[in-house]
């Protein structure tokens, strides 16, 4: 099947251990050395050096005192190595527990202040192995043999390159990137590039400001002998800047493929709300690897082919109308980017919705019936290996189901809601009021129960926080057909759409009594768009 995420899935199952660490707590965890400040901007400057892989630079952190404290944490990966901190010119002395590490601030820290630190850094940083499950920064050759580089860290963290507060609770409210690298080289980092410096010893820095609230693994830098070429899409919020770089080789390619852009942001405009990020615009950038949702920066390394890598995603041929990662990573502007978890054992708010959305792409554009169809040819894909949650407060994401599974649990939210229109002010409602916020699964799924004024509360805690698949149990009872949810938590009362005789019918499960229906069980079907098991006649 579909090598690289088969790997993912692979790999996230590895991270079923129960036994966490003194350092999965201080990477997981909101400690009083994090939470007294506030990021307001980062201002990060780097030099990278192809032919030995190594980096070094500065980051200079702007944040708000939220309450006084002396003590403050943020994290770097081994190899890497601090060469100095400093706050108003004086040197700072700090300690380190694994990639955390705590300075002593001399200054004394007073509430509302805006105070700066800058780390000054240096060395090889951690080479990405699978990218981008495994990641790190990719060094790899075009075809021409020139150096192609980019960064590849969403599990791994920011702060496998870059000193930063690696927690998803705390976006910087805005972002500037100076990468220099060997002339005729190009940096593409997030935003808009503001400054291209040519530099007397052969390189050239460039310089990239972000104007929207951005986490920290979707800050990027990609480097390559890169072709530009743009367009503009009149969206729901005006022009919109998109611009795509491409090695020269793929040029003609690119500019054929990428006009799946375009659709995308229509569809997804249409389903969500307006694309987050138009101040900082599009981009679709060449790596070379798969694919990442880097804000208003998206990797792209898809092949210039339809579905995935060239195949559908799931069974269904739908899959292959469209580029996958064009349409999948897009997607996580909306739900990701804009819309970012609290804490990364909410990751599905990024995968589930943003893998759901494809379907919403082919409804767009194909039908209602062709969603349904590559929705439900997801279901062979579902391991139910452990739950989609993982364990908060120390940097553990919950199962690789979180994609397919969520998908089909998003699905059939649908249809219990069974109303399109109702359905789509939900999606866009949360784009609203979620919108460029860290949010938790609990009070998004709160939102959500409100809005539907149904309560699904029990519904996504069967999907989210178990690995059972809810059970519809039928049996003929004379001139009845009776009928009771098995396998499921605690009230999980949730309507059904079903046919007798191809008549559309609604039946009410629960969870402790049987229910009857007046009916012949061989005329009586489910809607196969809910992810749940039918046992008809159980013994």
């Amino acid at each position: 099947m579909l090598k690289g995420f088969l790997l993912f899935i692979l790999w996230s199952c590895s991270l079923s251990a129960q036994n966490f660490t003194k350092q999965d707590s201080l990477r997981g965890s909101l400690t009083k050395e994090r939470t007294w400040w506030d990021v307001q901007k980062y201002t990060l400057d780097v030099t990278v050096f192809p032919e030995t892989k190594m980096i070094s630079g500065n980051n200079t952190i702007t944040y708000k005192v939220l309450s006084p404290y002396q003590i403050l944490q943020f994290e770097l990966q081994d190899p890497l190595q601090i060469d100095s901190i400093l706050q108003d010119k004086n040197k700072l002395t700090y300690s380190k527990i694994g990639i955390s590490y705590f300075v002593n601030l001399i200054k004394k820290q007073k509430k509302n202040r805006l105070e700066n630190i800058t780390i000054y850094y240096h060395g090889q940083p951690k080479e990405a192995i699978d990218p981008p499950w495994d990641g790190g920064i990719v060094w790899s050759k075009d075809p021409y043999q020139k150096p192609f580089i980019a960064t590849a860290n969403q599990a791994i963290g920011a702060s496998v390159w870059w000193p930063c507060k690696d927690h998803p609770a705390d976006e910087a409210d805005a972002m500037q990137i100076t990468v220099t690298c060997p002339t005729p080289l190009i940096n593409v980092s997030n935003g808009k590039c503001t400054h291209i410096t040519r530099n007397k010893n052969n390189t050239t820095s460039y310089t990239w400001e972000v104007n929207n609230p951005i986490n920290d693994y979707g800050i990027s830098m990609n480097i390559a002998n890169y072709a530009n070429f743009s367009e503009t899409y009149y969206g729901l919020n005006g022009k919109l800047n998109c611009d795509y770089y491409v090695l020269s080789s793929n040029l003609l390619k690119a500019k054929v493929q990428f006009k799946d852009v375009a659709k995308t942001l229509k569809a997804f405009e249409y389903w969500l709300g307006p694309y987050p990020f138009y101040k900082d615009g599009y981009k679709l950038v060449e790596v070379p690897y798969l694919g990442m949702e880097h804000q208003s920066c998206i990797g792209y390394g898809n092949q210039y082919k339809k579905g995935y890598l060239g195949k559908p995603m799931g069974l269904s041929s739908w899959g292959l109308q469209f580029d996958y990662i064009i349409v999948h990573e897009s997607g996580h502007e909306w739900f990701a980017n804009s819309i970012t978890c609290k804490d990364v054992a909410d990751l599905w708010i990024h995968e589930s919705f943003t893998t759901y959305a494809e379907s919403l792409f082919v409804d767009y554009y194909y039908g209602t019936q062709a969603a349904n169809e590559y929705v439900q040819g997801l279901k062979p894909f579902v391991k139910n290996d452990k739950p989609i949650v993982g364990h908060f407060n120390v940097h553990n994401e919950g199962s690789g189901d979180m994609y397919f599974k969520g998908s089909l649990m998003l699905h059939t939210l649908r249809q219990i809601v069974d109303d399109d229109v109702l359905w789509r002010e939900i999606l866009k409602e949360i784009n609203t009021k979620f919108y460029h916020q860290t949010v938790s699964g609990k009070t998004l799924i709160d939102f959500i129960n409100s809005k539907t004024k149904l309560d699904v509360k029990p519904f996504f805690k069967q999907y989210l926080h178990t690995t059972d698949i809810p059970e519809l149990v039928l049996k003929q009872d004379g001139e009845f057909i009776s009928y009771q949810w098995k396998n499921t938590v605690a009230n999980f009362n949730i309507p059904v759409k079903t046919y007798l005789n191809h008549k559309k019918i609604w039946i009410t499960p629960n969870t402790t009594t049987w229910q009857q229906v007046k009916g012949n069980i061989s005329d009586f079907t489910v809607d196969k768009n809910y992810y749940i098991h039918t046992n008809k006649n159980p013994n």
